[in-house]
């Protein structure tokens, strides 16, 4: 069974920075392509950053700059760094394992996701 485990969320005041961190289990980590989303109250859930097998990294523009994704393959561990966070940026951060190297099509599976509160 395929399982995603995320920590690291948390309350953080406006300008301040997270890790975010995502173990994989159940799955050869290293073949695949990984990505964060996020979900704010009220609002559908939306993709912020993807990384493929090969370390090729992608953002949605209000992130550029400010959020950086990695994998470390000996740990089979997913990062998402958070630095300048904003209100707005409040939200449930979960991470997903894609069905193929690169970070196109559906996702496999969903960690349980991890709450970032960013407020003064």
């Amino acid at each position: 069974q395929v399982q995603l485990v995320e920590s690291g969320g948390g309350l953080v005041q406006p300008g301040g920075s997270l890790r975010l961190s995502c173990e994989l289990s159940g799955s050869i980590f290293n073949i695949y392509a990984m990505g964060w989303y996020r979900q704010a109250p009220g609002k559908q859930r939306e993709v912020v950053a993807t990384i493929t097998s090969a370390g090729g990294t992608n953002y949605v523009d209000y992130v550029k700059g400010r959020f950086t994704i990695s994998r470390d393959n000996a740990k089979n561990t997913l990062y998402l760094q958070m630095n300048s966070l904003k209100p707005e940026d409040t939200a449930v951060y979960y991470c997903a394992k894609y069905r193929t190297p690169l970070a196109f099509g559906t996702v496999q599976a969903w960690g349980q996701g991890t709450l970032v509160t960013v407020s003064s």
